[in-house]
């Protein structure tokens, strides 16, 4: 019992630590362009959890500097939300795929975390079907993407966790989603 207590005031002490600690990274230059390249994974919510458990996807994001403490953000890149199996059969649903195209900001509040919002649209290349259908026959649309984030950034590294909410044409579906990216200046 007291090795636990110890353990986890030590955890909160680092915790504590390195919140509060005031690192001088500079992870915004104003009036400056910067690129980052990701890797992304998340678990799927909504009426799309009945096709997917999982998403796996790849995106490229520009950042323009506007102050110390503020970005805007353009975003793309690809979504797989892989297929699986039909409930009581061996069949399994194709996989669905995501162009996302988002606007966005980054407000630092310290030095390294920042809080995040993005809006744009998904566009849907492939859509749930159960094998041996023909894509032919499948709608794929457009869905509104609003996003919120929370993350950590440093000179090179970025690490967000986000919510996203796609919505349209009467079925909405969303994404708890994990995006690790190295980024450097332009």
């Amino acid at each position: 019992m007291k090795k636990t207590i110890k353990l986890l005031a030590s955890v909160a002490t680092a915790a504590a630590i390195f919140f509060a600690t005031d690192v001088k990274a500079q992870t915004i230059t104003p009036n400056k362009l910067r690129f980052g390249i990701g890797v992304e994974g998340g678990l799927v919510t909504g009426s799309a959890h009945d096709f997917s458990n999982a998403e796996l996807g790849g995106t490229g994001r520009l950042q323009y500097g506007v102050s110390n403490n503020l970005a805007i953000t353009l975003t793309s890149g690809y979504y797989n939300f892989f297929g699986k199996n039909e409930p009581g059969t061996n069949l399994k649903y194709q996989s669905l795929g995501m162009v996302p195209i988002k606007a966005g900001i980054k407000y630092f509040y310290t030095s390294n975390l920042y809080l995040g919002a993005e809006v744009g649209a998904g566009i849907e290349t492939k859509t749930f079907l159960p094998q041996g259908v023909d894509e032919n026959f499948a709608n794929k649309d457009t869905k509104l993407i609003l996003s919120p984030a929370l993350g950590y950034a440093t000179k090179h590294w970025d690490v967000g966790v986000r919510y996203e909410n796609y919505s349209g044409q009467s079925n909405n579906y969303g994404l708890v989603a994990l995006r690790l990216a190295y980024g450097f200046g332009l």
